[in-house]
């Protein structure tokens, strides 16, 4: 009887045994198979709106931004504007010493003064017929000879005085009073910024896309928050060979803060959908045969999908339709370490 009961009790005891180590053995083979799974974050395929920008660097121009120089050399004899100073058109910036052209033209003119004395004479000669018809026309040829010069001189004096082209401000005064003045030495800088230009150079591979009339937002890095909402007005017609690029253009009018050479920053869309298939543009990879494609999640594993890709920006991809579906989900991190038909144990990416 005591042996009996010694039986019972081992076989109690195993009974209670056995149903606690079953469950361990159970987490020990989901362990197992948990970690075959590869670690994956996923993102949704969206069915949203997608936009292309086209961004480059532009600059400010102006067409009315000169270095005033001396037409003559000469001595200055006075500069007669300052800096910050708003002229007119043909307001006098500057003279130069014309002194011996106006000797030169005192000395014509009473040459001219004794040629028309003796033209006179030789034409009541003529009248009277006296005088011989080669003498008369010697006398004309000298008066419109001497006229000529007068003419030229006075042209030359003209250029000893420095007015302005267009009506600007002085931007900076280079000469002083009592220097020499010439060709290659500046007198002042003259700058209208009233109506300026802000052009780019574009890549050729975007000009199907961009036409006179096209929208474009400028924006001004080092000019704070402003920007500009204006349309292409040029679209150049010649390609440069150096960097492949053709050149925009757009005027401002009533300008009152650019200034010329100032940086801007060009944004133009080309591409505007209002719905298409959309996805993180890291999703997708490429292959040995240079197919775009990404990895679906399909019950649990990966399915390699090829794609087609028809634009990138700002880390969207803009796909095919035909392929992926609104609420399909594709592997955004980890693709690189699986293949098609990998377990996976999926995380939503943020």
């Amino acid at each position: 009887m005591k042996k009996q009961a010694i039986i019972y009790a081992l076989l109690v005891g195993a009974a209670f045994i056995v149903p606690a180590c079953a469950p361990a053995e159970d987490k020990e083979k989901e362990e197992e198979q948990g970690s075959s799974a590869a670690k994956v974050e996923v993102a949704d395929v969206e069915l949203t709106s997608f936009e292309h920008r086209i961004r480059v660097q532009g600059n400010v121009e102006t067409d009315e931004d000169v270095m005033l120089t001396a037409e003559m050399g000469g001595l200055i004899t006075s500069v007669r504007v300052k800096e910050g100073q708003v002229v007119n058109k043909g307001t006098i910036i500057a003279t130069v010493d014309a002194s011996i052209l106006a000797s030169n033209m005192q000395e014509l003119k009473t040459q001219l003064e004794f040629a028309e004395y003796m033209l006179e004479k030789q034409e009541e000669l003529n009248k009277r017929g006296v005088g011989s018809e080669f003498e008369l026309e010697q006398a004309k040829n000298q008066v419109n000879s001497l006229k000529a010069s007068m003419a030229s001189l006075g042209t030359q004096q003209g250029k000893a005085v420095i007015r302005a082209p267009f009506k600007g401000t002085i931007d900076q005064v280079y000469a002083v009073k009592g220097q020499m003045a010439g060709p290659s030495a500046p007198v002042v800088r003259l700058v209208n910024s009233n109506e300026v230009n802000i052009t780019a150079s574009i890549s050729e591979k975007h000009y199907k896309s961009v036409k006179e009339g096209t929208e474009m937002e400028v924006s001004f890095p080092n000019y704070g928050d402003m920007k500009m909402n204006l349309k292409v007005e040029t679209v150049g017609n010649y390609i440069e060979p150096t960097n492949r690029t053709f050149r925009i253009k757009t005027t401002v009018k009533d300008n009152k803060e650019l200034l010329p050479n100032m940086l801007a920053e060009i944004s133009i869309t080309d591409m505007s959908v209002e719905e298409g298939i959309v996805i993180p543009a890291e999703a997708i990879l490429i292959d040995q045969e240079s197919n775009d494609y990404v990895y679906v999640v399909d019950n649990g594993k990966s399915k390699k999908q090829i794609v087609e890709v028809i634009e990138r920006y700002e880390g969207k991809a803009l796909i095919k339709v035909g392929v992926l579906n609104e609420g399909d989900q594709v592997v955004v991190k980890g693709a690189r370490g699986i293949g098609d038909g990998t377990t996976l144990k999926i995380a939503t990416s943020k």
